[in-house]
């Protein structure tokens, strides 16, 4: 394939394009400049790494290729680069020769948020029927397998621009009718942008259930979620589907990492949950988000889910400039690589405890944290009936809530 050069970058709320500016790849050094215009709207995309000005701007090659964060947040990893890297060999083409301009220019206007990349490879219609849960599970783990799937090209279409480590698919579903359609910018009345995740190889056969669980869970602690829904296949099996925060019926809105925000390589990350409380207040000028980080913090020690890092985290930014810190995703009952917490608590990463939650409420001076931290340990301290009610295996309840219990007494 012929290499990308120049990528135009534009963002989209609503159906007005808006154009940001212009990547360009010179002797494999990407530079980007702001549009003068775009630099007028006052519409600063990450402030702190790549603040609005009319110079010409270079990505240190490190953690992201040479690409500024806000755009590597656009590429997928994990399971949708897998299937993009398996779809360019089933073409004759080496996924090591092509550059982060052209992974961009496969993404185009399908990637998550609100940014749009020019000139774009052309997408193609999914057959109708190709939208079984069962079957396009079937499809998934041959790819995980290493052996070659027949609709490679149809589950890059579904999942290609997705992040994270697990298959997952992006489609438009109508929660009245209980049915699915290809994901696309415009979708019909009572159609909603959702995600519907697939369970890796290493994931315990009811890692759905679970992940339903620790969302309603999360709920009861206080956290503010998107609606989630455990969809079942002809077979029986469930799949953990939920609605997208990056969307709103056919408008969009800009998504940031905390790992993209702050250049942090979540495979090596630094970053501690204060980081977290600091990026929040300089984006939204407002005590309360510290609660919300707080509460996430509290959640993910309590409930053991230790693959906290800079990714799983998000803000959004609307098109007014108007930054909050994005309803919280990806928890689950894990353990990172390390065994450790992917994000320390008060620099502790190992094994923090309420000791090191309440060192943070007291640094970024949270008020009655241990009220806030009664409310969480309640809602996990219920995971046995919570596990029960979304059909959860014995042994994984047993399991993680005897886990859980002795994080809980700390």
């Amino acid at each position: 394939m012929k290499p990308t050069n120049k990528i135009n970058v534009s963002i989209q709320f609503e159906k007005t394009k808006i154009l940001v500016g212009e990547l360009a790849l010179n002797e494999n050094k990407i530079y980007f400049k702001y549009d003068t215009d775009f630099v007028n709207s006052k519409l600063d995309i990450s402030p702190f790494k790549l603040p609005l000005n009319n110079i010409i701007s270079l990505a240190p090659q490190a953690p992201f290729n040479g690409l500024f964060g806000v755009f590597n947040d656009s590429l997928p990893d994990g399971w949708g680069k897998l299937l993009l890297d398996r779809s360019l060999q089933s073409k004759g083409t080496n996924p090591t020769n092509i550059t982060p301009l052209d992974r961009l220019a496969f993404v185009g206007k399908n990637g998550m948020g609100s940014l749009i990349y020019e000139p774009e490879i052309e997408e193609i219609e999914l057959q109708k029927e190709l939208l079984d849960l069962d079957y396009i599970h079937s499809e998934m783990n041959l790819i995980l397998e290493g052996e070659t799937s027949e609709i490679i090209e149809d589950l890059f279409q579904l999942g290609g621009s997705s992040g994270g480590a697990r298959p997952k698919i992006n489609v438009g579903y109508n929660p009245k009718t209980n049915h699915f359609i290809q994901d696309r910018l415009e979708l019909p009345e009572d159609y909603e942008h959702w995600i519907i995740k697939f369970p890796a190889t290493f994931d315990r056969k009811d890692a759905a259930q679970i992940e339903y669980a620790y969302h309603k869970m999360a709920l009861e602690a206080g956290l503010e979620m998107m609606p989630c829904h455990l969809f079942q296949g002809k077979s029986g099996r469930y799949y953990f589907g939920t609605k997208r925060f990056d969307r709103n019926k056919n408008g969009r809105t800009h998504s940031h990492t905390a790992s993209g925000l702050l250049h942090d390589d979540f495979r090596m990350s630094a970053l501690d949950y204060g980081h977290l409380m600091d990026a929040s207040f300089q984006l939204e000028r407002n005590v309360q988000a510290y609660n919300a980080i707080f509460r996430l913090s509290a959640f993910n020690l309590y409930s053991h889910n230790r693959d906290d890092h800079s990714k799983n985290f998000s803000f959004l930014m609307n098109e007014k400039g108007v930054w909050r810190f994005a309803p919280v995703y990806d928890l689950t009952f894990s353990t990172s690589s390390f065994g450790s917490h992917s994000t320390s608590i008060a620099g502790e990463y190992k094994n923090p405890t309420e000791a090191h939650l309440l060192e943070l409420a007291k640094t970024f001076g949270i008020k009655k944290p241990r009220l806030l931290l009664d409310e969480v340990k309640q809602a996990v301290s219920n995971w046995e009936q919570t596990a029960k009610l979304c059909a959860v295996s014995k042994d994984s309840a047993r399991l993680i809530g005897k886990t859980s219990a002795g994080l809980l007494r700390g």
